[in-house]
């Protein structure tokens, strides 16, 4: 278990009513949750993921921490900005996408 963080801008109500039945919202369309097993982030995830899928609005991005990855911690993002770290020469950078060229996130418009 390890601390979950979930940001949100511009999503319909119905992402901020299901984040808040399963994490605390700290400031308006910021989540937390400092227990946040893996099945339950990856449903919470999944579920995102599918109502962005459909409705296409607003932007989501949750992060947590795992030794494994760049920077000991996963980022995922749906809508604007997508963002990827990456590791140079032993600095942790934020790779972002560019919006209407080639390898642009499916789910971005601006």
């Amino acid at each position: 278990m390890t601390l979950t963080v979930v940001v949100t801008r511009d999503v319909p109500d119905r992402f901020r009513g299901f984040l808040a039945s399963a994490m605390l919202e700290i400031a308006p369309g910021v989540y937390t949750s400092p227990n946040l097993t893996k099945p339950v982030r990856e449903r919470i995830w999944a579920v995102l993921v599918d109502w962005h899928g459909v409705l296409e609005q607003g932007s989501v991005v949750m992060t947590w921490r795992d030794r494994g990855s760049a920077g000991n911690q996963v980022i995922r993002t749906l809508g604007c900005p997508p963002v990827t770290l990456v590791e140079h020469d032993g600095i942790v950078l934020a790779k972002r996408g560019l919006h209407g060229g080639e390898g642009t996130d499916a789910f971005c418009t601006i």
